[in-house]
């Protein structure tokens, strides 16, 4: 029969296990902008990803606003099945220049309502596809706040913005960071040097992230097999 020590210590292994689980999780539930960085003055195509965070509730609608102290003449949505997209506009105080033309009003905000029997359940994600530009070129990045809403009624307010030296807000707004753009003669080899930079990034991450995965289960295994070790020389000795 087990004694009431050795049980004791199984158990405070397993819950040490759980708690390094628990803070090796990262916060993937947020409402981000994909990929996050573009070009000054550069049109774009981005994507607005929207994981499901509720259990219980599916997500039905995503309304992004656009800033407009930074507006964009063109702004277009692609077409995605069992969602409809609304582009409002708002007057700009200033005029926008865009191929010779005059812009006095720009897209503000767009909205994706979800047909009936269509839904972000639980555990899923969903990604809503817009072109975008010009970029501004007097910023280093364009925020975009959102409101998440459930079928239930709750609503998500993705709209708190980051500030440096301060951790990431809870609720953090969707943000596109803006890179200086390159002189006309460095185009071609800016973007093969981009593309090399963000590859080499990406390949880091990816071995960053399977190294730090692989460490914290064998962190957890250890744990556990010197809790189970321990409960065997208890055992073997009693």
């Amino acid at each position: 029969m087990r004694s009431l020590p050795a049980v004791r210590l199984a158990a405070a292994g397993v819950v040490a296990a759980s708690t390094v689980l628990a803070m090796a999780v990262p916060a993937f539930a947020h409402v981000t902008v994909q990929p996050g960085n573009a070009q000054q003055g550069a049109y774009t195509a981005v994507a607005f990803r929207v994981p499901n965070e509720s259990d219980a509730a599916s997500t039905v609608k995503l309304e992004v606003s656009l800033p407009m102290d930074h507006p964009m003449a063109s702004v277009r949505t692609q077409p995605l099945p069992g969602w409809t997209a609304t582009l409002e506009k708002s007057k700009l105080d200033k005029p926008l220049k865009s191929h010779g033309q005059d812009i006095n009003e720009a897209v503000s905000k767009i909205t994706w309502t979800a047909d009936p029997g269509t839904k972000i359940a639980p555990g899923q994600f969903q990604e809503f596809r817009v072109s975008l530009g010009a970029l501004p070129s007097d910023t280093d990045k364009v925020v975009f706040k959102a409101l998440q809403t459930y079928d239930n009624g709750d609503v998500v307010r993705w709209i708190e913005e980051a500030k440096d030296g301060q951790p990431e807000p809870a609720k953090p707004a969707p943000v596109l960071t803006l890179a200086k753009a390159e002189a006309a003669g460095d185009h071609h080899s800016g973007d093969s040097a981009a593309k090399s930079d963000q590859t080499q990034q990406a390949a880091a991450k990816a071995s960053d992230d399977t190294a730090r995965t692989l460490g914290v289960v064998g962190i957890v295994v250890g744990v556990i097999g010197a809790a189970l070790g321990v409960l065997g020389l208890r055992r073997k000795n009693a």
